[in-house]
């Protein structure tokens, strides 16, 4: 019976998540097509000549509509529209707010020379002796660092997510000396606060061997197979301790 728990559990963490995946990519490629089809015409919608249904297709159009935007805006004819259309957004006054912030938003995170949210760190919080994971947003020559910036320790801006959702948290300046940088990704760091730190990641630890030698050794996580082969050891364990006779 235990046997037959361990081997459940091993099937479970190997289909639970490809199928929240798979859930979450078909329902995203639906979401697409419910905006996209509508505005598609009929003539050019393969559903209206298809006994089945194509889905996908919005999501097909919408990735090529956006592409091709993105070709006409780069020559000076589509720049120039783009331009007029930022300049009549500009009049409104609720409107040009909004648009500037989330176009600096896209900007800072799309762009290939952005420095945002490279380096994993930590920091004491919330008190002396607890420490939080955060994602160090860079080192710049802002107003705040240079009003508070006394002892010559510049401010690092850092954003401390919260788990299980790292798409909200809380911004702090905190001085350089008082953030340890880690070695892992931003990829990793966010693993490890949505799992809530179930999934670690792997770590090449620098282990000095006997003739004083410096070389790298691993701490990874367990892989299926090994979980299930320790899960498996205490029935083991079991049937050849009672097995054993008695001396």
């Amino acid at each position: 019976m235990t046997r037959l728990r361990n081997y459940f559990l091993t099937g479970f963490i190997v289909c639970a998540p490809l199928a929240i995946t798979i859930y979450i990519v078909w329902s995203l490629i639906g979401w697409v097509d419910s905006w996209v089809r509508p505005y598609i015409p009929h003539r050019y919608d393969p559903d209206a000549y298809l006994p089945f249904h194509i889905p996908g297709y919005g999501l097909v159009v919408a990735v090529v509509g956006i592409t091709l935007i993105g070709f006409l805006t780069a020559n000076i004819v589509g720049r120039s529209i783009v331009s007029f259309g930022e300049r009549l957004l500009n009049r409104m006054p609720l409107v040009r707010g909004v648009y500037k912030a989330l176009k600096q938003i896209f900007e800072t995170v799309l762009s290939n020379k952005s420095e945002m949210f490279r380096t994993v760190g930590m920091v004491e919080y919330p008190r002396k002796g607890v420490w939080s994971i955060v994602f160090v947003a860079g080192e710049k020559e802002t107003e705040i660092n240079a009003r508070l910036d006394k002892e010559g320790d510049p401010l690092l801006a850092v954003f401390m997510p919260c788990t299980p959702n790292p798409t909200t948290g809380f911004l702090m300046y905190v001085p350089k000396s008082e953030v340890v940088i880690l070695d892992m990704t931003i990829e990793d760091g966010a693993k490890l606060i949505v799992s809530a730190g179930l999934v670690a990641p792997e770590y090449k630890a620098k282990v000095i061997s006997v003739n004083g030698e410096t070389i790298d050794g691993t701490i990874a996580n367990p892989t299926l197979a090994e979980v299930a082969q320790g899960a498996n050891q205490p029935a083991l364990r079991s049937r050849t301790g009672s097995s054993r006779p008695n001396r």
